[in-house]
């Protein structure tokens, strides 16, 4: 499947996920054909079971395939090794949970800027520069010393799309992002996703059972049964 004619960042061809083995092997991806675009905001909706999940994690490269093709940015990483899919992870492609997984302890800026210090082994005074202008991006100039225990769930999950957006990845999971959101809080959340995609060119993948959110998206792709449809 392929969703529009622009440049392909990524390919997925014949992809398979098999957990377990023998009489217990449970087959969760059967055979999946994906392009995504370049700048896109593609929704995945699917039900619970249907490989959602297991989809995402494997373009996140947290998850293995079994079998098949997976090419991103011109790379294979069917075949790449943990240490190669590690610093392919870190710099091209970024997270945002449901749950927003900030540290506790740390300010939004150190949270921001947490994904760089990893990469760098240290915290570089640029990185601060680019933490405090994407906080500025997400509407929390005046946060930016607040520690995650002092902020709202919006401003939370807003804090969560700025650290993906730190290492200037290419591609952005999103994994339910407003799923525990009200309904003003997910849609202001919303709007920043769609805001940034125009402005920084960013391809969203955002996983969601919510049809409100999906109907926001330029693109849909349906999985069900391993398989993906449309």
């Amino acid at each position: 499947m392929t969703l529009s004619a622009k440049a392909p960042l990524l390919e997925l061809r014949n992809l398979t996920k098999t957990y377990g083995t023998g009489e217990t092997a449970m087959q969760v991806l059967k055979g999946v054909n994906l392009t995504l675009p370049k700048g896109e905001m593609i929704a995945l909706v699917g039900a619970s079971g249907s490989g959602k999940s297991t989809l995402l994690n494997i373009i996140g490269t947290l998850l293995r395939p079994t079998s098949g093709a997976f090419t991103m940015l011109g790379q294979d990483l069917f075949t790449a090794s943990d240490a190669t899919l590690t610093e392919f992870r870190n710099r091209h492609i970024g997270f945002v949970f449901q749950f927003h997984n900030l540290l506790p302890d740390f300010t939004a800026l150190e949270n921001v800027v947490f994904p760089t210090a990893v990469r760098d082994g240290f915290e570089r005074t640029s990185a601060r520069r680019r933490g405090r202008d994407l906080l500025d991006l997400v509407g929390l100039g005046d946060r930016v010393d607040f520690r995650t225990t002092e902020l709202s769930g919006g401003q939370k999950q807003r804090v969560a799309v700025a650290r993906a957006l730190m290492n200037k990845p290419e591609l952005i999971l999103a994994d339910e992002p407003t799923g525990n959101l009200d309904t003003k809080s997910a849609q202001q959340v919303m709007d920043l996703i769609k805001a940034v995609n125009k402005s920084e060119n960013a391809t969203f993948l955002i996983s969601t059972h919510d049809e409100r959110i999906a109907g926001q998206c330029s693109s849909r792709v349906e999985i069900g049964d391993g398989h993906i449809s449309w």
